[in-house]
């Protein structure tokens, strides 16, 4: 009799079908009868531990935790015309599993809002500039907040059970050639910088000549020399710091490839 009971069980659990969802999951069971009865999506999830169902039964696992959609879009126009690819991440979480299957099934994402989401970025993205939004991306936070605004009406227009944990996009990246002009523009512009300091530094240099010029004429003339005698007086003391910075007893200087005409004792 006991061995009949057990029999009994196995074929019994034999044409059941169980579910255990892991952590953060949830099951929907979709019962569909093969004769009697109507069937459809079972009102309570399956959360936690193991529930046995009809083999007939379908569960689907939906994942109940924040998770991430992503979607990259290459020529998107901006205002002024320009294509630029960009990419932008949306984190959605669902928050009735079982109306998000009996209402909008397991592709909720894909069939209701992929398309809306990409469209929601182009016409976002073509009320702004190329240089504000790929180059300076001043407009990136104003683009984020028109695109979250119009996801999250759009998700309450349909009643989709889920909500938005975060939106944001990436910055946007300019065609290859506007790449190569912006690194050209650079370039150029940091020539001219460096032309610039160079120039400046030139002037300053002829600034100290011209000072130091107009100095030595005016202590010539307080010492009442003429030219020649001031030429002359500046090569001694030349001749007195080459030969001081010798540390030698003493120097000899030839003049026109001569004999000596002067000899400087330290």
């Amino acid at each position: 009799m006991k061995i009949l009971s057990i029999l009994a069980l196995i074929s019994v659990l034999a044409g059941c079908s169980s579910y255990g969802p892991d952590a953060g999951h949830e099951v929907v069971l979709i019962e569909k009868p093969w004769i009697f009865g109507h069937g459809g999506v079972v009102d309570e999830p399956v959360k936690t531990g193991l529930t046995f169902t009809a083999f007939t039964t379908h569960g689907v696992d939906v994942n109940m935790q924040p998770q991430k959609h992503e979607v990259e879009m290459d020529d998107t126009m901006t205002s002024d015309g320009v294509p630029i690819s960009f990419h932008a991440i949306v984190v959605l979480q669902v928050v009735d599993s079982v109306t998000l299957i009996r209402s909008f099934g397991p592709l909720w994402y894909e069939n209701n809002l992929l398309e809306p989401f990409r469209t929601m970025v182009r016409q976002a993205v073509r009320k702004h500039g190329m240089n504000e939004t790929a180059i300076s991306t001043t407009a990136l936070d104003d683009i984020d907040a028109e695109i979250q605004n119009a996801l999250a009406a759009f998700i309450a227009d349909k009643k989709l059970p889920v909500r938005i944990v975060t939106m944001t996009v990436g910055r946007a990246n300019p065609p290859d050639s506007i790449k190569h002009q912006r690194i050209e523009t650079a370039t150029q512009e940091q020539r001219i910088q460096t032309e610039k300091q160079t120039k400046l530094a030139e002037d300053q240099r002829l600034l100290a000549e011209q000072s130091r010029a107009a100095a030595d004429n005016a202590y010539r003339e307080a010492m009442h020399l003429s030219p020649e005698q001031f030429i002359q007086l500046e090569t001694i003391k030349m001749q007195r710091d080459a030969c001081g910075s010798t540390g030698k007893a003493a120097c000899t200087f030839i003049q026109n490839g001569a004999a000596p005409v002067l000899n400087l004792s330290k």
